[in-house]
C-alpha cells in the first residue's frame, strides 16, 4: 500500500513538470478558458495572497478546473503544500476527476529597463538554475535580468511567460518583441486588467496582445491573478 501511494505521488509530481502537456494546453487556450476550465495565475498566503494552498486546491476541485498553476512570488511553497493535499485527496477519491497542478512561480525581472513579471511553469523546482529565484525575494544583479530568468526556467525544463503585458510602464509593442528575442515561450493574453465582476478578459488589451503573440509565434495563457479569497476574481 505504501509503495502504491509513493508511486501515485511520483506520478503527480511528474505531471506537474510535464512542459509538453502544458504547451498543448496553452496552444488551445482561448478567452473562455479562464476561470472555470484553466487558471494559470494565482497566489496564496505563501506570498501576497489570502488563500491557503489547501483552500485554493479545494476551490479548484469545486469549480471543476482541468488544470492550474499556483504562481506565488519567488517561492514554490504554496504549490508544494497544495500538491501534497491534492495527492492525498486523490487517494481518498480514486473515482473522482481532479485537476492537473503544474509547478509555477512569478519572478520579477528587468526588461528594457522596466520591471516586469515572468511566470515560470512546469519546471523542476529542485533544479540548481531555479535556486536564486525561489528564496522568497526578488533576485538581484545578473539574476534579475529577464534573459537570465528565462534561461533559468528553460534549464529547469519549464516554460516562461510574460505576465499581464499591458500593465507595465512600457507598452506591449515594446516588451513582447523584446521578450520574444530573449526566448520567452508565451504571453498572458487573457487577463482582466480592470478587475471586473464576474471575471472576464479585457477586450482591448486581449486583441492587442493576441495580435503580438501571433506575430511573434508565442503561446497564449490565461489567469485570474487571484490575490483574494476566490479563484474567480483577482481581488
Amino acid at each position: 500500500m505504501a509503495a502504491e501511494l509513493a508511486k501515485a505521488g511520483t506520478c503527480e509530481r511528474e505531471a506537474a513538470q510535464n512542459a509538453l502537456a502544458l504547451r498543448r494546453v496553452f496552444e488551445t487556450t482561448h478567452a473562455e478558458s479562464c476561470p472555470t476550465c484553466y487558471n494559470f495565475h494565482m497566489h496564496t498566503v505563501c506570498s501576497d495572497g489570502k488563500l491557503h494552498p489547501e483552500t485554493l486546491i479545494q476551490q479548484a476541485i469545486a469549480i471543476g478546473l482541468r488544470g492550474l498553476a499556483i504562481t506565488d512570488h519567488h517561492t514554490v511553497q504554496g504549490y508544494q503544500i497544495a500538491q501534497s493535499w491534492l495527492e492525498e485527496w486523490q487517494q481518498q477519491h480514486p473515482t473522482h476527476s481532479s485537476p492537473t497542478l503544474w509547478t509555477g512561480v512569478e519572478i520579477n525581472a528587468n526588461l528594457l529597463d522596466v520591471e516586469v513579471h515572468i511566470l515560470g511553469y512546469a519546471f523542476d523546482p529542485h533544479h540548481p538554475s531555479m535556486m536564486s529565484y525561489l528564496l522568497g525575494n526578488s533576485a538581484t544583479n545578473d539574476d534579475y535580468q529577464a534573459e537570465n530568468v528565462i534561461a533559468a526556467i528553460h534549464a529547469a525544463g519549464g516554460l516562461a511567460v510574460l505576465a499581464h503585458p499591458a500593465r507595465y510602464r512600457r507598452s506591449p509593442e515594446d516588451l513582447i518583441p523584446a521578450a520574444s528575442r530573449l526566448g520567452i515561450d508565451g504571453v498572458e493574453t487573457y487577463y482582466a486588467y480592470d478587475n471586473p465582476s464576474p471575471w472576464r478578459t479585457s477586450p482591448l488589451q486581449t486583441v492587442q496582445v493576441k495580435q503580438l503573440s501571433k506575430t511573434y509565434n508565442l503561446l497564449n495563457t490565461c489567469g485570474t491573478d487571484t490575490h483574494g479569497l476566490s479563484l474567480l476574481q483577482r481581488l
